[in-house]
């Protein structure tokens, strides 16, 4: 994992598991699980069962080879049953300073009934960020994946996992240098303490690495119990789940029983179907914006250019990582050339990560009009450069275009996001639900969470009619 995706599951998958241990469930559903960081990091670190869905093949066949190389090199630390040297210093430091944030522990006594008696501090563990981030390298950061420990042989096993988390995902052989200083102790009390060590590593291992990948389109409509055999009280997440996906997981989490909490974190607004962005008559759609009925009888569109600009990094801006603006003006003037030369002003194909691979705007626009399935024959060099040429002029007034784009966006994020947090809010079964800023922005832009936990009552009511 980079930094970035690193930083992610550390926080999601406290979080997570405190939510876990607050509603007492084991089972936790992934949706969008790629090739499976947080599920994995969820069984292995904190014992739960995960269940990894997504529609993707490819990353359903990479998540299971990555789980097999991680059981792999776990099994191999285990048979070296070597005890790590004990420490006296105080918890793992995470690599991200934290802002003063009252936390209190999960209460099962707590009353989840009225929304407004419930503070957030009481539902999110002190997951605050300092507003820049810091420089680490990828390896520091992956080892402050580990968290603080409780016992020494939870300390071994996570110092396992820091070790794990460090490893390329190629890697075949672990090779270890830490020797542990048994002072005066004779050869059968070393002996006696590897086994116990083993014993115990063996004993958390049964219950450990229990992550399923499974391949599925998950729908609004789509019934988990068909994907997930033994489905039971579970909790529902989702980590950088893209357009209407993050929408169906809150319509799934109030629609299903079983789903007692959801944390949810977006992204790809662009992706977003919008019911009334095209005036279409399709009563039978399930749309992914708006969803909460007041957006809805205000009939509210955004529209295609605004949520791209909600992909927009204000933060990042902020701290100097400026806009791509040449690439950004590659593709405006690209856009001005397949209209005037091809008479095409909407494709459904995409340019994608071209400018990235190209050595000039030539070779630029030709890659990009092969990839569009447009005849590239049919414009010369010299007509590509006097587009160039014809525009180039603008380019700052693009730039002042894009900030002003990228001022905008939280805006539009923030539009979004409540509309999101309404439709739970309009829900009779939530006990409570919540936007939280859970994710350095500078790091990962897309920071916010929508949290959610159904009523104590419901779960009482639901398990008594089974």
């Amino acid at each position: 994992m980079n930094n970035k995706k690193s930083h992610e599951v550390q926080v999601m998958s406290e979080l997570v598991d405190k939510i876990a241990n607050h509603c007492g469930i084991k089972q936790v559903i992934d949706i969008g699980s790629g090739k499976g960081y947080l599920s994995s990091f969820l069984s292995m670190q904190y014992n739960l069962k995960v269940y990894g869905i997504d529609s993707s093949n490819t990353n359903t066949n990479g998540a299971h080879e990555r789980n097999r190389k991680l059981k792999k090199h776990w099994r191999a630390y285990q048979s070296r049953g070597r005890p790590l040297e004990k420490s006296n210093d105080g918890p793992v430091e995470s690599e991200i300073k934290c802002k003063t944030v009252i936390e209190k522990p999960l209460n099962n006594d707590s009353s989840l009934q009225s929304q407004d008696q419930v503070a957030i501090q009481n539902l999110v563990p002190s997951c605050g960020f300092t507003e820049v981030a810091t420089s680490e390298t990828s390896k520091q950061t992956e080892v402050d994946l580990v968290a603080r420990t409780q016992s020494d042989e939870s300390k071994l096993s996570e110092e396992v996992l820091a070790i794990l988390n460090v490893l390329p995902a190629d890697a075949v052989e672990v090779s270890s240098s830490s020797q542990y200083n048994c002072g005066e102790l004779c050869e059968e009390e070393k002996a006696q303490r590897k086994m116990a060590s083993l014993k115990a590593k063996a004993s958390k291992s049964s219950e450990s690495n229990l992550y399923f990948p499974l391949t599925s389109c998950i729908t609004a409509e789509t019934e988990l119990s068909d994907i997930i055999t033994d489905l039971e009280d579970s909790m529902i997440v989702g980590l950088h789940t893209c357009g209407d996906l993050a929408a169906n997981t809150l319509r799934i989490f109030t629609a299903k029983p079983e789903i007692k909490a959801v944390c949810s974190v977006g992204c790809c607004y662009h992706l977003l179907s919008e019911q009334f962005e095209n005036q279409e008559d399709r009563p039978e759609q399930v749309w992914g914006f708006p969803m909460c009925q007041y957006l809805k009888d205000k009939s509210w569109c955004c529209g295609r250019n605004a949520r791209m600009s909600a992909c927009l990094a204000l933060e990042r801006v902020a701290v100097g990582q400026m806009l791509p603006t040449e690439s950004l003006f590659y593709r405006a003037v690209l856009q001005v050339i397949i209209e005037e030369m091809y008479g095409v002003s909407k494709s459904d194909r995409h340019v994608g990560k071209t400018f990235s691979k190209s050595s000039s705007f030539i070779d630029y626009v030709r890659k990009s009009l092969k990839r569009l399935e447009l005849d590239d024959s049919k414009i010369p060099d010299s007509c590509i450069t006097d587009y160039y040429e014809e525009y180039k002029h603008r380019m700052n007034e693009l730039e002042a275009f894009n900030m002003l784009k990228v001022v905008l966006a939280p805006c539009i994020e923030v539009l979004i996001l409540l509309d999101r947090l309404c439709y739970l809010k309009e829900q009779d079964n939530i006990a409570w639900s919540g936007l939280v800023k859970l994710f350095d922005p500078v790091k990962s832009p897309r920071c916010y969470a929508v949290i959610a936990l159904k009523k104590q009552s419901c779960f009482q009511v639901e398990a008594n009619c089974r």
